[in-house]
């Protein structure tokens, strides 16, 4: 299982649902909620690379849930996977901001076949296991960092964390959105360990001269940003 990956699944039929997370697991960590309004909860607070979302459930509907995720502005892929297959209802999926519509029953080949496709449009899921940027290399099978070739020590958090900025290079990173996707919403730790391994982070890339990738947007968070090293 890659721990890097994270599913937010929401659905009612709890049979169902433990299947779906059984197989899933394979490649990501699946969260599953069985009502709508905790499921809402979750899509909003968390950070998820894909939501799975059923459209008929208790609480909140999956339609009012993806207009309230798609309302705060976020971005996070969506499937609906439900029983309501008329073209209406497809239609209306899309409107509020579907990615994709998979109708019940489903075979669990092509369910997986559509989560990575979507995993992968949105480069949560690398094509092969190494993700590359400038002179690193983070090997996702066996957690091995090498920077120019030379293997660097990172703890789990501080690799999970350097994953993470990698995978969203380019994009402002929220010290909330970290905080909640590295250690989770429901944690005791406090939000000021982003700050401590931010710091351990950028000393362990000190010495390659790949710190600079980490910027500080002050009051914000951080931004990885992909670029060359500055010419001597």
């Amino acid at each position: 299982m890659d721990n890097n990956i994270k599913i937010l699944l929401v659905e009612d039929d709890v049979e169902l649902a433990n299947n779906i997370e059984s197989f899933l697991s394979e490649f990501s960590q699946v969260d599953v909620e069985n009502d709508g309004l905790s499921g809402k909860f979750d899509a909003v607070e968390g950070v998820y690379d894909l939501i799975i979302l059923d459209l008929m459930l208790p609480g909140m509907n999956g339609y009012d849930i993806l207009k309230n995720i798609r309302s705060e502005q976020i971005t996070t892929p969506v499937l609906i996977l439900t029983a309501k297959a008329e073209l209406d209802d497809k239609l209306r999926g899309f409107d509020l901001g579907a990615d994709d519509y998979l109708t019940k029953p489903f075979h669990r080949e092509e369910l997986q076949v559509r989560v990575k496709a979507l995993l992968k449009r949105s480069g949560a899921l690398a094509d092969d296991s190494i993700l590359k940027i400038n002179d690193i290399e983070i090997n996702l099978n066996n957690h091995e960092v090498n920077i120019e070739g030379q293997p660097i020590s990172l703890n789990g958090k501080e690799y999970d964390l350097l994953v993470y900025l990698v995978q969203n290079k380019n994009t402002i990173l929220t010290k909330d959105q970290i905080f909640e996707r590295i250690w989770g919403f429901d944690s005791d730790t406090s939000i000021t360990v982003v700050e401590v391994y931010m710091s351990n982070l950028r000393k362990k890339l000190r010495p390659s001269e790949n710190d600079y990738l980490i910027k500080t947007i002050r009051n914000v968070g951080y931004i990885f940003q992909n670029e060359e090293k500055a010419k001597n």
